[in-house]
């Protein structure tokens, strides 16, 4: 149970209606259902009744609501009153599973950076920004992503993806010749199934359906023994050791790049925050910018561009 489900309970409850709720909190309609959804199941009771006409609140979210209001009325006093004791009110930031090795040093003397601990995909990481559970979030998104959630994006950095393959071989590989796996389970994995399947469109790569959470890990290596074919290696694999057996190749026509965003709302005020935005992409130096031959998705806030 997360304090931003609390929150998204408190606007349904408010609106009665999840299409206003979901444009109030600046999240996708099937995004906040699937969260309240999530907090009913982890409290063990329905809160809300709801068919196609109407949502009403059932007699446990009635008694659920009141207490749920004082107990984010509570963590918001206890971020202000940590804030005093710091001497400043924090800047919060999140990722997904690569930042700046210097990313608090950047940060030094402009505002205080605390780093989410929570590592979750880029959709969900942007979210959070978007309904105030973060400032701050590295995270890939599309470009309709930041008009849906009202975000600023500024790239921060760069993965070069490559291709695993059996045996030995270490040459380039071309585009077409790859395979990018793409898993069912979209809450873990809807920005990197949205990456894939843009790049098998353009490239001619072959897409291969999953259901197995095998876009990384030791599942990741079984698929590529068992295709016996290059299959690209996702952003959270980038760092991963790779098994004796099996081997790294450099994709080339074109070579995939994943760009990382630092996110932030578009409305945003506080002075502390907008100059750790500044601070963070300020002489960036992005892998790949400017060269030929490298390819982003048309959606990509830089792509098709």
């Amino acid at each position: 149970m997360e304090l931003r489900q609390l929150r998204y309970f408190v606007a349904v409850a408010e609106e009665l209606n999840f299409g206003r709720a979901a444009e109030r909190l600046r999240i996708a309609g099937p995004s906040l259902s699937q969260q309240i959804k999530a907090l009913e199941r982890d409290l063990g009771v329905r809160l809300f009744d709801r068919d196609r006409r109407s949502v009403r609140l059932t007699a446990a979210g009635q008694e659920l609501l009141a207490r749920t209001r004082a107990l984010l009325d509570q963590a918001d006093n206890l971020r202000r009153a940590a804030a005093g004791l710091a001497g400043g009110e924090p800047v919060r930031l999140g990722y997904v599973n690569w930042c700046p090795a210097d990313l608090v040093a950047r940060a030094s003397g402009v505002a205080q950076l605390h780093v989410d601990a929570w590592v979750l995909p880029s959709h969900t990481q942007a979210a959070r920004v978007a309904d105030g559970s973060l400032d701050l979030a590295i995270c890939w998104v599309q470009r309709g992503d930041l008009d849906t959630y009202a975000l600023d994006a500024r790239r921060i950095g760069a993965d070069r993806l490559y291709a695993v393959c059996p045996g030995p071989q270490t040459a380039p590989v071309p585009a077409s010749q790859t395979v990018v796996l793409v898993d069912a389970d979209a809450a873990s994995w809807a920005s990197w199934n949205l990456y894939a399947e843009q790049f098998a469109r353009s490239t001619g790569a072959r897409v291969v359906r999953i259901d197995d959470g095998g876009v990384t890990g030791p599942s990741f290596f079984d698929h590529v023994r068992r295709l016996r074919h290059p299959v690209v290696n996702s952003p959270k694999g980038q760092t991963t050791a790779l098994p004796p057996d099996l081997a790294q190749r450099p994709i080339v026509d074109p070579a995939p790049l994943w760009n990382w965003f630092l996110v932030s709302r578009r409305d945003e005020t506080r002075a502390a925050v907008r100059a750790s935005v500044a601070a963070l992409t300020r002489q960036v130096d992005v892998p790949g910018t400017g060269e030929a031959g490298v390819w982003v998705p048309a959606s990509d806030p830089v792509g098709g561009r």
